[in-house]
């Protein structure tokens, strides 16, 4: 038996409510999926949770769904954001994608000293976290926020706001301080650097200036690709302090 298609949508969700497909949505929905009038769909919006819904008029370029009923209740993530240096396209792909399936409520590309990459394309990453909540099954999708220097980041910082600070230079050390210390609920930011690490600049930023607010963290015995270590450091902290346990 085929899968239910899965859509994010921007509309508010109700019983009885008519949802308007066009563009991309309409050539996905009528002409990839092929679904016809009666079809069965899932929508979410981020805010009303998940809604069975049934096609009413499948064209080429539009149609209109109508909601049935409430599927799936809304389901946010904890308030757990990534801060990542971006890396060659396909990997910060990937590390967008895996934030947004294990739980991140808001992505942070940061532009930090030895940042080596290309330029990065918001709206395309939105878009990957976007399909990524749609397969996952999730009913949030995080902000990707525009690219921002880590030293304007740290200037606005929060001191609330905890950093796990993922550094490689722990690597090895046994720096792994039981998150179970810390308060469940309380706002947390992972923060993970470029493939060249952190600049001695960066370093006193974050192991001076916000003292206090940042828990420097030993990943393993092994240096990981800063995509790996993206998946590692959520796994790890969703799993101490987020909605795993």
């Amino acid at each position: 038996m085929a899968s239910i298609v899965r859509l994010h949508v921007d509309h508010p969700l109700a019983q009885g409510q008519t949802v308007p497909v066009d563009g991309g949505q309409a050539h996905y929905l009528f002409g990839v999926m092929r679904l016809s009038v009666d079809a069965e769909v899932r929508l979410f919006n981020g805010r009303d949770g998940e809604w069975a819904a049934r096609v009413t008029e499948a064209g080429r370029k539009r149609g209109a769904l109508t909601c049935l009923a409430q599927s799936a209740p809304q389901l946010d993530p904890p308030d757990l954001w990534l801060l990542f240096a971006p890396i060659k396209k396909a990997r910060t792909d990937f590390i967008v994608e895996k934030a947004t399936e294990l739980g991140a409520a808001r992505i942070l590309p940061v532009l930090t000293d030895y940042t080596n990459s290309e330029r990065v394309r918001v709206d395309r990453l939105q878009a990957h976290a976007i399909e990524a909540a749609e397969q996952c099954g999730g009913t949030y999708v995080p902000e990707v926020a525009e690219p921002q220097k880590l030293s304007k980041v740290l200037d606005d910082w929060d001191r609330g706001r905890m950093i796990l600070h993922c550094d490689e230079e722990t690597a090895g050390s046994g720096m792994t301080p039981g998150l179970e210390q810390f308060r469940p609920g309380d706002p947390w930011a992972v923060l993970i650097g470029p493939e060249g690490g952190f600049s001695p600049a960066e370093r006193r930023r974050l192991d001076t200036d916000l003292r206090g607010s940042v828990l420097r963290y030993s990943l393993g015995p092994r240096i990981l690709r800063a995509d790996t270590a993206a998946v590692a450091a959520l796994t790890l902290w969703q799993a101490s302090l987020g909605d795993w346990r």
